[in-house]
């Protein structure tokens, strides 16, 4: 959760509406006061009603929000309001695509700073208090046109962006983990940007990566190698591997299509229950397959289904015995997002075949 709650307080609507009037007149000093007033305890205070009215409209204030002002803030308020039940898919653009073009300033900073610079030097910490003339310097355009004043702006702007990567990811997470639909609109032209800031390992990113990459609707077909099955399990929602794994279990054994032992019923609920997750609990699961990739290769638990091959258009997942028992917390990686995995179809023994015959793995029944 973004903020917590306190006691009821200030007319939220009203704030809201000072701070559109604000921006809208370009009135920076006004600006500042309305923000201040909105984060200052109203949003706190607001009933349920105040902050579903007031999200898309917060979210509707990004673009126009000073690009070196704490827009990231902005969003966190707009993310709050959803996460008290505003709608996500109202929110989702404005606070998203700020998201992105963030992350590509920071992007920008990353490689204007690497130009401008010697070898193995590294990049700086993601910290606003190590911004100083030397550093806005370094980050300046190359002689493009732009006057001082304009140069000096955007080296700030990037910078700015730079350090604030990791804080995009509250707001952003409120959205994206509360509707498969902002999902299939945004993640994919988010996801790579994510990626490839993360790549240069300065920023935290794990969360953002994880919620851009879940998968909603996604047929996945599965082979049993010790029994020589195979299966169609469609998944949704499923924040990590071990989700997965849990699921998958409960699924195949707890369907009686394989042996093995079932998942306990509260690892299972943890994984599904529609409401979010409250707190950690001590309930473990226990590890029933090896995850492998076609090729033989270990999918791990601490991956995301999208580690898992597309093969002919499908993901393919082989499932062999464990190697050695292993356990885990079976709390999900998102309490906000519940996981999906509905077996839909068992595959033919000419089906499954034609499978285990895109895979190096031979079944252990001999088909």
């Amino acid at each position: 959760m973004i903020f917590n709650r306190k006691k009821k307080g200030a007319d939220l609507g009203a704030l809201v509406s000072e701070l559109e009037q604000a921006v809208g007149a370009r009135d920076g000093s006004r600006t500042e006061q309305a923000f201040a007033a909105v984060m200052g305890g109203a949003l706190q205070q607001a009933a349920q009603s105040e902050l579903i009215a007031a999200g898309p409209r917060l979210a509707a204030l990004l673009p126009a929000f000073p690009p070196v002002g704490p827009r990231p803030y902005l969003a966190h308020a707009a993310g709050f309001c959803v996460e008290r039940g505003a709608e996500p898919l109202a929110c989702a653009e404005p606070i998203l695509d700020a998201v992105r073009r963030d992350l590509a300033d920071a992007l920008e900073f990353a490689r204007r700073w690497t130009a401008a610079g010697g070898a193995g030097d590294e990049l700086p910490a993601p910290d606003e208090e190590s911004i100083d003339d030397a550093l806005l310097a370094r980050v300046r355009g190359n002689g493009d046109g732009k006057d001082d004043e304009d140069e000096h702006y955007e080296a700030l702007r990037l910078t700015l962006a730079w350090c604030a990567a990791e804080n995009w990811q509250p707001p952003a997470l409120a959205v994206l983990l509360r509707d498969a639909e902002v999902r299939r609109r945004y993640a994919p032209a988010l996801l790579p940007v994510c990626l490839e800031l993360a790549e240069l390992q300065r920023h935290d990113l794990k969360c953002l990566h994880h919620a851009l990459a879940v998968l909603d609707d996604e047929p996945l077909v599965v082979l049993h190698r010790p029994t020589g099955k195979g299966f169609v399990v469609r998944i949704g929602g499923i924040g990590d591997n071990f989700q997965l794994h849990t699921l998958l279990a409960h699924v195949l054994i707890g369907g009686g299509h394989v042996p093995g032992t079932a998942p306990s019923a509260a690892s299972v609920r943890l994984a599904t229950d529609p409401a979010p997750a409250q707190g950690v609990t001590d309930t473990v699961a226990t590890g029933a397959f090896e995850l492998l990739a076609p090729d033989g290769e270990r999918i791990w638990n601490e991956g995301l289904p999208t580690d898992i091959p597309v093969v002919d258009g499908n993901r393919l997942l082989v499932l062999d015995e464990p190697s050695y028992k292993r356990s885990w917390n079976a709390d999900r990686f998102f309490p906000a997002l519940p996981g999906t995995a509905e077996l839909t179809a068992v595959l033919s023994a000419d089906e499954t075949r034609a499978w285990f015959a895109r895979t190096s793995t031979p079944t252990a029944a001999g088909s």
